[in-house]
């Protein structure tokens, strides 16, 4: 898939994705900080597209291990997820690790029950 189709896929999907699973991932915080790294401006394109291609691994729906399956399930993509990042740590900054660190915390707090 091309650059374009990968973020436009991650865009429309990727939150949906995590706030259904974020749970159940072990590598949600990498995850966001991988977005919010693909998302910044200030990203170089290149990153950007390795991060996206990622990104758009994790929301498909048909994968070499379907998610579908306890415990093994996003196996695949946590190793897709992590290859790329390896490529580009450097380019994920403290900053984006910050905002990943609060969405996912925020995520994570069930709403409270009014009364």
């Amino acid at each position: 898939m091309s650059q374009d189709t990968n973020e436009t896929m991650v865009r429309e999907g990727f939150w949906p994705k995590l706030t259904r699973n974020a749970a159940r991932l072990p590598f949600a915080d990498e995850l966001l900080a991988a977005w919010y790294c693909a998302t910044d401006a200030a990203t170089p394109l290149k990153v950007k597209a390795t991060l996206f291609g990622a990104l758009a691994y994790f929301i498909m729906p048909f994968d070499v291990v379907p998610d579908v399956i306890l415990a093994l399930g996003f196996t695949d993509d946590m190793a897709i997820l992590m290859g790329a990042i390896g490529l580009v740590r450097s380019h994920i900054t403290q900053a984006h690790r910050d905002r990943a660190k609060a969405a996912l915390d925020e995520i994570r707090t069930p709403p409270v029950a009014a009364g």
